[in-house]
């Protein structure tokens, strides 16, 4: 089935619930019942089953799937007032600064809080980063040819942001190669109010906050946050959503990296409003942390299979995963991984392409497991879709046993491998596979137990299948 999807633009990922619901109103008009959200904070119409036109807007940049160079601004505003934030940064800072952008932008640009954990970093082009000095932020490039980011010798104005933006952007042609001859440029064509840096840019390590549900904030005001499995946000709840925000004098709402929405300043007398809304449309507002800690590719259903299959098997082994994240990838871009674990899909050999043949996957984590790091660690490389559970669960034993310790951790040590066959079941629907020399822990099967002697109750742990859905195979693995 073809999927299409159209972005619409969210500048730095703030908007207020009368633009929210003429978005809403946009996609209804698209047939559409649900809409999704983006990793850079905008929102997606997708249609599962070919193309759809939706009318030019004057008020919304809404960027066809052809079209390219139109990049969404990513900011930490969603975080500020309730998670651990620079001082001076307030909440209407930000709407200042974000009001400067008005052009349109081919670069991937982040206005972040190095204090905050829930927005990341380092995912631009042009990443600016507050400072300690009062409206002053450091800047890290990275191009889009460039290899890593290289730190601006200078930090930037708060009102000189966007002009520093426009000038980088018009520059480009020029293909500078470094950061100093980057400089050089900008300063040439733009009146900046510049501050020297004084001292190196300071992250300090926080654990990944929980970011669902209505909490509290000071004495007598809340946040809500909204997460949904699926990425699919149900219009009429939204439209209804919208409203209510009204009703309660509530100017913003916010969407995170994480497909999520974040609501702030509900007031006590409010609260109770909130709840019913809730519970009228029968939304689950307390997820557990293994559920919200992971970032996917938009409308990739084996990512999500597989997230499913993970997290039911560290709840059913009752593991927490307190303070990571996880992300599950098609592709190799390390500029742009946020999270502290990847499990990334590898592609299928070319002399094998076209058969249907099971994935392997590599694990790699930050290091200190801190994303911020910018630096990733291979910890083991072309593993079956069954090891990963307990692999997952040895990485995370190993970052609670170093959890506030300065070091890095090495590479799990590659040892050559061989290819040998075995015979094993494989379901016909997903592919898993039930090989009888590991059995399957998640159903109580011992080792070595054959498939003849699995009770008739056996399913497939990925998908459900009952037993009579698996085939045999004779399939090809490598081995130490």
């Amino acid at each position: 089935m073809k999927q299409t999807f159209s972005r619409v633009v969210v500048k730095g990922g703030v908007l207020s619930p009368a633009e929210l619901k003429q978005i809403l109103e946009i996609a209804e008009s698209a047939g559409l019942d649900t809409i999704s959200l983006g990793s850079r904070q905008d929102i997606l119409f997708i249609k599962e089953d070919g193309d759809f036109f939706i009318d030019p807007q004057d008020k919304f940049q809404i960027i066809s799937p052809e079209q390219e160079g139109a990049e969404n601004i990513v900011s930490s505003y969603v975080s500020s007032d309730i998670f651990p934030n620079t001082p001076w940064l307030t909440s209407d800072r930000y709407l200042y600064v974000l009001e400067q952008f008005r052009a349109q932008s081919a670069l991937k640009i982040n206005i972040t809080d190095p204090k905050q954990r829930l927005v990341p970093l380092f995912t631009g082009h042009l990443n600016f980063i507050a400072s300690e000095h009062e409206d002053y932020w450091y800047l890290f490039v990275r191009l889009p040819d460039w290899e890593s980011n290289q730190m601006f010798p200078a930090l930037i104005y708060s009102w000189d942001l966007a002009k520093v933006s426009v000038a980088i952007e018009d520059i480009l042609q020029e293909e500078p190669e470094t950061v100093d001859f980057l400089f050089d440029l900008v300063n040439d064509i733009a009146d900046l109010n510049n501050r020297t840096v004084d001292k190196p840019l300071e992250v300090p390590f926080y654990p990944f906050p929980y970011y669902e549900g209505i909490n509290r904030v000071g004495s007598d005001s809340y946040w809500m946050g909204l997460y949904w499995r699926n990425n699919k946000y149900y219009i009429d709840f939204l439209k209804a959503l919208c409203d209510l925000c009204s009703d309660c004098r509530i100017g913003k709402i916010s969407i995170t990296p994480w497909k999520s929405l974040i609501i702030k300043g509900i007031q006590e007398p409010y609260k109770l409003e909130w709840e019913k809304l809730l519970g009228k449309y029968g939304i689950n507002v307390r997820h557990s942390m293994l559920e919200l800690n992971w970032h996917l590719p938009v409308a990739n259903k084996s990512a999500l299979k597989l997230k499913k299959y993970l997290v039911s098997y560290f709840d059913k082994h009752d593991i927490s995963t307190y303070g990571l994240t996880f992300a599950i990838t098609d592709y190799t871009k390390k500029a742009y991984y946020f999270t502290s674990v990847i499990i990334e899909k590898n592609e299928p050999p070319i002399q094998l392409e076209g058969l249907k043949i099971r994935s392997t996957y590599n694990l790699l984590h930050a290091k200190n497991f801190d994303p911020n790091t910018q630096e990733y660690l291979v910890y083991v490389q072309e593993v079956d879709k069954s090891d990963l559970p307990e692999l997952l669960i040895e990485l995370s034993k190993i970052y609670f046993e170093q959890l506030g310790q300065e070091k890095s951790l090495p590479e799990k040590a590659a040892k050559p491998k061989e290819q040998l066959s075995r015979e094993v079941y494989q379901c016909r629907d997903c592919l898993t596979v039930y090989d009888s020399s590991y059995g399957d822990l998640s159903q109580g099967i011992a080792e070595d137990t054959p498939f003849e002697r699995l009770p008739p109750s056996y399913h497939c742990p990925l998908c459900e299948a009952p037993k009579t859905n698996f085939a045999k195979k004779t399939f090809v693995t490598q081995t130490e």
